[in-house]
């Protein structure tokens, strides 16, 4: 293998203690990989240009395995995640950009404080775009772990990035799963949904804000966002509430889940506030001692941006804020409790199979089906079938 590439730190690049593979493995691997690239259309001296001094970045997988959105508690998220600092900033670059901002909306149809919050929550307004090596980062991700198929997917993208003169090799820098420019899009979706909207002939989402709001308003407008549609809304949740409602499969209109009690934590009631056959489902990020609302379609759209409750839920917390209402969450967050680690999250799963409530595969990730599980043990065992995750939970199933 040649030098490394200019630039990447080698504590970062090379393999170290508990390392998954030796590095013959992979550079077995990359050789293979080509062909595989060949045959997607990948020219030789792209790859060579590419894959010249790459090699496997560990500190990949350790992110990999800890990714905030799913590591820690939806609270310690949503306190860095919607800061006073980041709510300021989010406001002054409003202003700053607003003429923009409300072209592109008026253009794709998605609300400009939504823009803005994916921008503040992707990249701090543009201020923290990562500087990881793209093309590492993909093949590491590639090579070995449990996202094979994610990471030859958009290794595959970011080759054609390159190979099509969208963006040189030494700009494909980002985070450390791929995703670049300022909203972080992955090469799969820079090449399916980034806009050139000054038609410079580049579609740069690194250095022009215009081809920035374009592309992140199109994506969510394809994903099915509807402007001046509301998001969502915090309720109250009656004393006697099922919580097994609580479910990605069961949506109601807005007149069925006031019938069943529910009422907005501020302003008038929901048949009032919004038209009452809008249709939405009922989230409870922490549980039934947590918060409750009602998302309606456009927090689905976001969440194809990021499929975590706590990132939707940031982006659009932050969003209100940015367009001068209040955003802050009424109810009360259980801090006391504590997010399981990847390993306990693994246990829970493994407990939830051992008993016959089938969770999905064994991967540390709390998704529907873990949830399902959960729900239908905890209606079982005569617990609140909240889906929901905890330790107390655990050790119980242990």
């Amino acid at each position: 293998m040649k030098k490394l590439i200019a630039g990447l730190s080698a504590t970062l690049c090379v393999l170290g203690a508990g390392a998954k593979a030796a590095p013959s493995d992979f550079e077995s691997w990359l050789d293979s990989f080509r062909a595989e690239a060949a045959a997607a259309g990948i020219s030789a001296a792209t790859l060579d240009e590419a894959f010249t001094g790459v090699t496997v970045n560990e500190r990949v997988y350790e992110l990999n395995d800890n990714q905030p959105e799913f590591s820690r508690g939806v609270w310690d998220y949503l306190d860095g995640a919607v800061s006073t600092t980041r709510i300021q900033n989010g406001r002054a670059r409003y202003l700053e950009n607003r003429r923009l901002l409300t072209l592109i909306e008026d253009a794709y149809g998605v609300d400009a404080e939504i823009i803005s919050a994916i921008w503040g929550l992707e990249s701090s307004y543009g201020a923290i775009m990562g500087d990881y090596d793209a093309i590492q980062a993909l093949a590491t991700l590639a090579f070995e772990g449990r996202r094979t198929g994610y990471g030859r997917s958009q290794l595959i993208g970011a080759l054609k990035i390159i190979e099509h003169g969208y963006a040189s090799r030494t700009e494909l820098k980002g985070s450390w799963a791929g995703a670049m420019g300022h909203t972080q899009f992955i090469p799969t979706t820079y090449l399916s949904y980034a806009v050139d909207h000054d038609r410079d002939g580049r579609r740069d989402i690194w250095n022009n804000l215009g081809d920035v709001f374009a592309s992140t308003a199109n994506y969510l407008s394809v994903s099915g966002y509807r402007q001046e549609e509301p998001w969502g809304v915090e309720v109250r949740l009656p004393s006697d509430f099922d919580y097994a409602l609580a479910d990605t499969s069961i949506k109601k209109a807005v007149v069925e889940w006031a019938a069943l009690g529910l009422s907005p934590m501020r302003g008038t009631a929901l048949a009032e506030r919004f038209d009452p056959n809008l249709r939405g489902r009922l989230i409870i990020p922490a549980g039934a001692r947590g918060p409750a609302f009602i998302v309606f379609n456009n927090f689905e759209a976001i969440l194809k941006y990021n499929r975590s409750t706590s990132y939707a839920l940031a982006v659009s917390l932050l969003s209100e804020e940015i367009a001068g209402r209040n955003g802050a969450v009424v109810g009360v967050w259980p801090r006391d409790d504590r997010p399981l680690s990847l390993d306990e999250r693994k246990a829970l799963q493994q407990a939830l199979k051992d008993r016959g409530y089938d969770p999905g595969p064994v991967d540390g990730i709390i998704g529907a089906g873990t949830k399902r599980a959960l729900r239908a043990w905890q209606q079982a065992a005569g617990l609140p079938a909240d889906g929901y995750a905890s330790a107390s939970i655990l050790n119980a199933l242990k």
